[in-house]
């Protein structure tokens, strides 16, 4: 990211500065001076307007053997959130993402069934209610990103079709925004996932990488190509799930026969271990514990479709990684081998030989992550956004307890 010491770029060299300590993690202003070309004056001053508007905090660093005074670190600041919603069949999941990706608070309100638009939005207002009194008095909240099973209209959050939510054309992140007040946008859970596991996750300094998420709602994707998100025109792409593995009978969400979300199901592992239900985390740990032939032999035979899937994603798109969360990275977890092997059988010698096959890093925080950086997006587009931070002021006949206003 190259910035500009030109006074009318102001805001574009905040983003640049914010965005580096956002997803770089904490720099000193001497590496963003080299990192971003502008001169010291010139970041000292962005840092000192980021620090006024509550956006970096800067530290002494650590003792260090170098010649002179050394450079102070900018980081980004805990107090700045986002509030991070996934909707899900059997539970909606909410929670508090620090612009620095600590998941501060995670909250999973099971479901007895698939909850309607207006139970997802009910159950996500009631429990940011009660989140009320720990935001105002610990945070500053930017907005609510919402991760979706399902195709969701980029531009207006209106969540066009998420088949095993039973929602078509529901209009969630107006619906959100009318319930909690704050700034609402939503998108794919897929696409999100991708876009955490490069940041924050497995993905760190990869520029063409695909992430496919199996979940309650079947199997989704997105993709990183030459260091930018690939969405489609509509936002509709990475739909890995719908392509077609196998000649069987069954039928997918979409009503498509012989698909990978067809094929590969989470339900049937959970029925295969005997379990009413596990998160991601839960379900591998069962897994990997389990010893029972039925349940290695379904294992194997959604390993094997699962690598047809992938075989033509990476003949198609010749990515440096693959990554798999959910219980896809739980399949991964019992037989890497397998699935390495099989992936190699289906694929270009040439395309394989220069992909990794990864587990997502993030793990049952992946989707709260994800969700609030597409909440953070505008935050870091323009800074400047933010108001500065101002003490209260206290007279001096009356002294109280200091403060600071909420912003």
């Amino acid at each position: 990211m190259q910035g500009s010491s030109h006074d009318d770029v102001r805001r574009h060299n905040l983003s640049v500065v914010l965005r580096l300590v956002h997803r770089s993690g904490a720099a000193s202003r001497s590496q963003l001076t080299r990192v971003t070309g502008l001169n010291r004056s010139t970041i000292a001053a962005l840092v000192a307007e980021l620090a006024e508007r509550g956006l970096v905090v800067e530290r002494e660093p650590s003792s260090t053997n170098q010649v002179g005074r050394p450079s102070p670190i900018v980081c980004v600041s805990e107090q700045v959130v986002a509030l991070a919603v996934n909707p899900e069949i059997d539970a909606v999941t909410i929670g508090i993402v620090g612009l620095d990706g600590q998941v501060h608070r995670r909250v999973r309100y099971p479901t007895d069934q698939s909850p309607s638009v207006l139970e997802a939005v009910n159950i996500a207002a009631a429990v940011i209610d009660g989140m009320r009194g720990e935001l105002t008095a610990k945070f500053r909240v930017v907005g609510i990103g919402v991760a979706v099973p399902g195709l969701v209209r980029a531009h207006d959050g209106l969540v066009r079709h998420a088949p095993h939510l039973g929602w078509v054309d529901e209009p969630l992140a107006e619906m959100l925004e009318a319930a909690t007040g704050y700034p609402v946008l939503a998108a794919n859970d897929a696409s999100l996932g991708a876009m955490a596991e490069r940041f924050f996750g497995a993905g760190k300094g990869i520029t063409d990488l695909i992430y496919l998420n199996g979940g309650a709602s079947g199997i989704g994707g997105g993709m990183i190509v030459g260091g930018a998100p690939a969405g489609g025109i509509a936002g509709y792409a990475g739909e890995f799930g719908h392509t077609r593995v196998s000649a069987s009978d069954r039928v997918d969400s979409a009503g498509l026969r012989g698909t990978l979300e067809a094929e590969v199901t989470r339900r049937e592992l959970l029925e295969v271990l005997g379990l009413a239900g596990a998160d991601a985390d839960e379900l591998e740990q069962a897994l990997l514990a389990a010893t029972a032939p039925e349940v290695r032999a379904e294992v194997n035979r959604q390993i094997d479709h699962l690598a047809v899937a992938l075989a033509g994603a990476i003949n198609i798109l010749n990515p440096q990684l693959v990554v798999l969360g959910g219980f896809l990275a739980a399949l991964l977890a019992v037989d890497p081998q397998r699935l390495r092997t099989a992936v190699a059988s289906h694929s270009l010698d040439a395309a394989f030989g220069s992909v990794r096959l990864s587990a997502a890093e993030l793990g049952s925080n992946l989707l709260m992550i994800g969700a609030a950086e597409l909440a953070f997006e505008g935050l870091l587009d323009d800074p400047a956004v933010l108001p500065p931070v101002r003490p209260a002021v206290v007279p001096a006949e009356a002294p109280t307890a200091s403060g600071a206003e909420s912003a």
